[in-house]
């Protein structure tokens, strides 16, 4: 259960605010920021267990299903994966397996967020033929050439 307090009250009475966060999460509201949530460190480091067995029992599992069952487990939850090609499925489910790994060795979910943000845009390409057409047409068969030749240093630091 989450307790909800406004920031003025933690100012008020840090005392009475962590013996609310002693008892569950509390949300503190800020008029000038986003929410903060305190919370029990022994919390935060059971979540951060429980994140990471979870990534190795989803990986474990879609390691050992047969064939595209793996990609079938995923399109439940991700339909646009049906637009991908064959190949890129099965890409996308070593993708996302990887991706919920290091998120979750990581504590950082963005990881898998921009992977899955990724595969969305690659699929939304998939969806519109003449587009996934123009970007399949080689630089080459344009009269472009492919090599632009040495990338310069960023400048700066």
């Amino acid at each position: 259960m989450t307790t909800e307090v406004q920031w003025s009250e933690l100012q008020r009475d840090p005392k009475g605010v962590a013996a609310l966060a002693d008892q569950g999460e509390v949300r503190v509201r800020r008029r000038d920021g986003a929410p903060l949530l305190l919370l029990r460190e022994e919390s935060a480091d059971a979540a951060a267990v429980g994140a990471v067995s979870a990534a190795r029992a989803l990986r474990n599992a879609l390691v050992h299903l047969p064939g595209e069952q793996g990609v079938a487990v995923l399109v439940e939850e991700f339909p646009w994966v049906d637009v991908l090609p064959e190949t890129d499925r099965r890409r996308f489910v070593a993708d996302f397996v990887r991706a919920v790994a290091a998120s979750a060795e990581l504590g950082r979910w963005a990881v898998l967020a921009q992977v899955v943000q990724e595969w969305r845009a690659t699929a939304s390409i998939h969806a519109d033929p003449a587009l996934a057409a123009d970007l399949a047409v080689s630089l080459d068969d344009i009269g472009l050439d492919s090599d632009f030749g040495a990338v310069p240093a960023p400048e700066g630091e």
